[in-house]
């Protein structure tokens, strides 16, 4: 347990996974996870924060390259156990596939009245110029920020701190590598900025929900991702949409979500349909909205029974898709689903 010696006006469970904050080089000069207690050792700040701070590993702390769907379960899983007991909750994750975890959670959790931040790092926490120590500590002070007069939880939902910046976890995306901007929210603004004060933009925040907390622990892995290009052909696009056991399928098309009109390829979205697979639109683009129609190459697809994905990021995209069809609904509850906004994910048009 962490926690200042003043008494803590509120507590704050970190989840921890692994990651980029928690490595450190090993002798081969690999970089390779710690246990939290390490990272700890490293950041005696956080016991100057005026919170109870308790942390739990979901196990062998583990690259982000390598979470799985199980991962995510397991997580929901954790904060429906410890939802009583804490005020909110920081995900202490990689950042090469923590847009797509935060997208998860988001839909996991269903009528989330807490906070939920993943955060992590781009260098390691034992290095001199680790962006690890502020990511955690703000991340931490966001998890537990309340309104200043209502006294109510001031960001009820799963969102995604870097930088400064705290964003919608199903709008974010990993856009850099090199820098400590590595995370923007093209189609939605931030929710809050981190500057000498935290800054909140509450018009951009979902409302406290009515209903209970719902965690769900079913997710579909019978999907794939089809990303088109000039020169793809009819074998390699058969090969992804015939699959065995194929239920849904993202399409990255071009601009407002424009596909190729050749014959061949259209029988292979038409076949695809015909067999119940479920395809979403999705653009390529990290701006802008899929407005199917809105030009000839796309304007067959709706009539083939592809999905809109609208603003949708792919992270989410393919997320939700996991998700709605894990609920195992029938077909056309299944394309509501996909085709509107449950988590804040869509801007409605």
């Amino acid at each position: 347990m962490l926690s200042s010696d003043s008494r803590p006006e509120t507590a704050v469970l970190v989840i921890y996974t692994g990651g980029t904050a928690g490595m450190a080089y090993n002798k081969r000069g690999e970089l390779v996870p710690m246990n939290f207690e390490q990272i700890r050792k490293k950041m005696p700040e956080l016991r100057q924060l005026n919170m109870q701070v308790e942390v739990q590993s979901l196990g062998e702390p583990i690259d982000s390259s390598n979470v799985s769907i199980q991962d995510w379960l397991r997580i929901a899983a954790l904060i429906e156990e410890n939802y009583a007991r804490y005020d909110g909750f920081v995900v202490l994750h990689g950042t090469d596939t923590m847009a797509y975890s935060a997208a998860a959670l988001s839909f996991l959790l269903e009528n989330l009245g807490k906070a939920v931040v993943f955060t992590g790092a781009q260098v390691p926490v034992g290095r001199i110029r680790t962006d690890a120590r502020r990511n955690l500590i703000t991340a931490l002070e966001f998890a537990a920020a309340r309104h200043p007069l209502a006294g109510t939880v001031r960001v009820p939902e799963v969102c995604l701190f870097f930088n400064d910046v705290l964003i919608r976890g199903n709008r974010a995306k990993k856009v850099e590598s090199q820098q400590y901007n590595a995370f923007r929210s093209e189609n939605y603004p931030p929710l809050a900025r981190a500057g000498i004060e935290l800054d909140f933009d509450d018009k951009q925040i979902r409302p406290l929900p009515a209903a209970p907390l719902r965690v769900h622990q079913r997710f579909s892995d019978h999907v794939t991702i089809l990303p088109l290009f000039p020169g793809l052909t009819e074998r390699m696009v058969r090969t992804q949409l015939e699959a065995d056991g194929l239920r849904g399928a993202i399409l990255e098309t071009y601009g407002s979500g424009n596909a190729p009109t050749a014959p061949w390829f259209l029988k292979c979205l038409r076949d695809a349909t015909d067999r119940g697979v479920h395809l979403l639109n999705v653009s390529q683009c990290e701006e802008g909205r899929v407005l199917q129609g809105r030009y000839e190459t796309s304007a067959y697809l709706t009539d083939l029974g592809v999905l809109g994905g609208d603003d949708i990021t792919l992270e989410a995209a393919i997320t939700k898709l996991m998700f709605v069809l894990g609920l195992e609904q029938p077909a056309a509850d299944t394309r509501r689903l996909l085709t509107h906004d449950l988590r804040g994910e869509i801007t409605p048009a």
